[in-house]
């Protein structure tokens, strides 16, 4: 029989905005000792607290599991939460009527058995752990970079009356790098005997009752600096707020895809496969689970509208459409395989190859005339969600001409990306100027 491990996991999530920039933050604790054995902590762009709490409800369950994967049913977890919503949604009390909640909470049941977890509401004032790993995560996202357990000073910021005056020496395997560290700032932390510096935020019922975009914005401002305190490294930068976030959705699979044949705008606009609306459909719930599109932008081609589509039934939003973001015109290339363009036209595709100023056969695009319709859709696309999150459904050439200008890339580059079918690329850009790629070709969601 196995032996019963315990654990309490701390969670917390935010939003600067409600939607805006949103991070989450989990503790997994040792109830004997107030030990913290592992910490998670993500800055997930712009969301809601509701969704920015259930993703913390996520990682901590899911870092509990991770630090006893043989326990099996023997793991009990005791969920310590100060929002009310998720609190009363998971343990069966309220409904869950918000679509963007549903996918959430049903990751959150599906981790560990429902007989082994059970949830307490908590006051803000006792949650402070795991409410600094999450403003810590935002604090990162805000400076264009995500949070990293090695810099983390949650627990020595935010002790509480769970832990002990005298820490318990560490016996056994320190398990992952994270645990290990958080070991080492309670231990430091009650050495020094740290106290937490911000005052408590009071807790509000009516923040908790409104699913979707009823809470106060700004719910977790950012920790405010000492007098005199000079920041450094990225600390020092301006705050240039929450960045234009461009995720890059390939449309989903037709029968030209797994034949690899040309398929741009001057061909057949071919509907998506059987696969391909398969895929149009993981897609949408990998977008409804994260909760953090807030627009949908398409190209206008048939499959691309089909894929977007498919998401925005999941999301509720409607679909614009924009012809920048349509496929290269392939002229004569349409239809056909490389191999095929190759012996029909060789000598226009080695050209073709060696220079992005050159148009294939019969009057098509070159891919310089690409860079130049994407340049100015991103322009105006960045302009206009200033500090938000768009969902693009686009193709092959439009999405590596994002990522090769936000890397600065010579044209070349595109020849050196792989993008398959419904892949997720991102690039956030910031009021300066500057852009970072997030993702590249992400198919996790197909999985």
């Amino acid at each position: 029989m196995s032996v019963a491990r315990q654990v309490v996991v701390e969670a917390d999530g935010g939003s600067r905005g409600n939607p805006g920039p949103a991070g989450y933050g989990a503790v997994v604790i040792d109830p004997a000792t107030g030990e913290p054995l592992a910490e998670a902590a993500e800055y997930i762009g712009v969301a809601t607290n509701n969704v920015a709490e259930y993703r913390g409800l996520i990682a901590g369950l899911t870092a509990a599991k991770a630090l006893f994967p043989d326990a099996g049913e023997a793991l009990r977890v005791h969920v310590r939460m100060d929002s009310k919503l998720v609190v009363e949604q998971m343990s069966g009390r309220w409904k869950i009527k918000h679509p963007d909640m549903k996918p959430l909470a049903a990751r959150a049941a599906a981790i560990l058995p429902p007989s082994s977890v059970t949830y307490e509401w908590i006051p803000r004032a006792q949650n402070k752990h795991a409410d600094r790993l999450a403003n810590e995560a935002m604090d990162a996202g805000r400076e264009g970079r995500q949070w990293e357990a090695s810099a983390s000073t949650a627990a020595l910021d935010a002790p509480s009356a769970r832990t002990p005056g005298t820490p318990s020496p560490v016996q056994g395997p320190v398990g992952d790098q994270a645990a290990g560290a958080a070991r080492a700032r309670a231990a430091l932390a009650a050495a020094r005997g740290a106290a937490a510096p911000a005052a408590d935020a009071l807790f509000s019922l009516a923040e908790e009752t409104a699913e979707s975009g009823g809470e106060p914005t700004d719910a977790h401002p950012a920790p405010q600096q000492s007098a005199g305190t000079p920041q450094a490294g990225w600390g020092a930068a301006p705050d240039l707020g929450a960045p234009a976030t461009l995720v890059l959705l390939r449309h989903g699979e037709t029968a030209l895809t797994p034949e690899k044949r040309f398929s741009g705008s001057g061909g057949t606009d071919p509907e998506l496969s059987a696969v391909g609306r398969g895929q149009a459909e993981r897609a949408a719930g990998h977008f409804a689970a994260l909760g953090t599109v807030q627009e949908i932008v398409s190209s206008p081609l048939r499959r691309c509208r089909e894929t977007a589509a498919a998401v925005a039934a999941r999301l509720g939003l409607d679909v614009r459409i924009d012809e920048s973001l349509r496929e290269t015109d392939f002229g004569a290339w349409e239809g056909l395989t490389f191999g095929e363009v190759r012996e029909r036209y060789g000598d226009d595709l080695t050209a073709w190859l060696a220079s992005p100023d050159t148009a294939p056969t019969g009057g098509g695009e070159s891919f310089a005339e690409v860079a130049e319709r994407v340049a100015a859709a991103r322009d105006r696309l960045v302009a206009r969600y200033a500090g938000r999150t768009v969902l693009l459904v686009t193709h092959v050439t439009p999405i590596k001409t994002f990522v090769r200008l936000a890397l600065g890339a010579p044209p070349e580059a595109l020849f050196r990306m792989e993008l398959s079918a419904a892949s997720i690329s991102t690039v956030a850009y910031y009021a300066d100027g500057n852009a970072s790629v997030r993702l590249l070709n992400d198919t996790s969601h197909l999985r």
